[in-house]
């Protein structure tokens, strides 16, 4: 089994740097074989090439907006389109970034690619404000922090890795 824990952020972006605070929390402690943590920042480019090896379970951790109260930590199972569906300005839109620092973008791509774990979840937290210039987390952001960690553990305990 081998997982990858793709942690998204801009810390010069406010609550953007969700996803690297988790990355460094994570990698702070002692993560178990089978388990990569990968802080991407803003280039999911380097995402797309880790996935060119065999990888069954993706990870994402970043920020996110889904309508819920600051702070609140959420497990998403994204819905990614299939660039073969899409028209060339569509194509575009989505692939023309080559940073790909969206994991939207990253998705598309690697399942274009056919490189899309078929498990591929997001551990989100809703932002405060995640267009911010500046550094730090909102204070209920850093809050988050902790409740991602223990979600991230248990998402890679029950796809079959002890991670204590």
């Amino acid at each position: 089994m081998q997982v990858i824990v793709a942690c998204f952020g801009n810390t010069l972006r406010g609550d953007d740097g969700f996803g690297v605070a988790v990355a460094h929390r994570l990698l702070a402690g002692n993560v178990p074989p089978g388990v990569r943590v990968l802080e991407i920042g803003i280039g999911g480019i380097h995402l797309v090439q880790e996935l060119l090896d065999r990888v069954d379970v993706l990870i994402v951790v970043d920020a996110v907006d889904v309508g819920r109260p600051p702070g609140t930590v959420v497990v998403l199972d994204p819905e990614v389109d299939d660039v073969t569906e899409l028209t060339v300005n569509q194509r575009r839109d989505a692939l023309a970034d080559m940073h790909l620092a969206t994991p939207e973008r990253v998705f598309v791509l690697a399942r274009g690619l056919g490189v899309l774990p078929a498990v591929t979840l997001v551990i989100g937290c809703q932002a405060v404000d995640a267009e911010r210039y500046g550094e730090g987390l909102s204070p209920v952001v850093a809050d988050g922090v902790q409740a991602a960690v223990s979600e991230v553990r248990r998402t890679v305990c029950e796809h079959g890795i002890a991670w204590h």
